[in-house]
């Protein structure tokens, strides 16, 4: 099996290409920790826009950049469902981050850090899983990775039945219910799309191992 390092040069520049959109979910995933911290009563979306055009400008060239390319250095449908799985997180998080700014000053009692920072922690290990890409098919160090982002996921799942205790209790007004399942049900998804995104990134290695 030859090593994608050996591949042709061109093929490069989509492991910066994916590193660079892993790496703009993350920051997406980081700046909601941020928000949340802060506390504001009217959050600014300027970050989550900024992460979003950011992602969206990534995914169009590496789709340019797949015409225009003869060789590249994984397969060109992985490059094309790895590219897109990681475009979903940052879309999730700013879908997520546009409706709690719409109803965050009816939320201020309610701490979502909890769930954002298992939102965090699940872009970090997707950083880290795609720049070990350009690395080489290492399959014991993606299995370490996948595995530490099925275990978040699994967190942030025990974390949402919370939730639905809690919102089944009966203390909470029929308005407030539907806002609370909205939105964690949108954080939820956000994992949901690292979990996707881990999993594609795992297959590529399992295949080319």
């Amino acid at each position: 099996m030859f090593s994608l390092q050996t591949i042709f040069g061109k093929g490069d520049k989509f492991y910066g290409l994916l590193e660079a959109s892993a790496d703009a979910a993350r920051d997406s995933a980081a700046a909601l920790v941020r928000m949340f911290q802060a506390r504001p009563q009217s959050p600014s979306l300027d970050e989550f826009m900024l992460a979003r055009k950011r992602e969206k400008d990534l995914s169009a060239q590496i789709s340019q950049e797949l015409v225009n390319t003869f060789v590249t250095a994984l397969d060109r449908e992985d490059i094309e469902a790895l590219s897109a799985a990681l475009n979903k997180i940052t879309k999730s998080i700013s879908k997520f981050a546009e409706r709690y700014a719409l109803a965050a000053d009816r939320l201020g009692d309610i701490d979502f850090t909890a769930r954002a920072a298992l939102l965090e922690k699940a872009g970090e290990v997707i950083a880290q899983m795609v720049a070990q890409l350009r690395k080489g098919m290492n399959l014991e160090a993606m299995k370490s990775l996948n595995d530490r982002l099925q275990s978040i996921e699994n967190e942030a799942d025990r974390l949402l039945l919370d939730l639905y205790r809690d919102l089944y209790s009966g203390r909470h007004e029929p308005i407030r219910i539907l806002l609370l399942k909205d939105l964690f049900e949108l954080l939820e998804k956000a994992i949901d799309r690292c979990r996707d995104a881990g999993n594609v990134v795992y297959q590529i290695v399992l295949k080319n191992s």
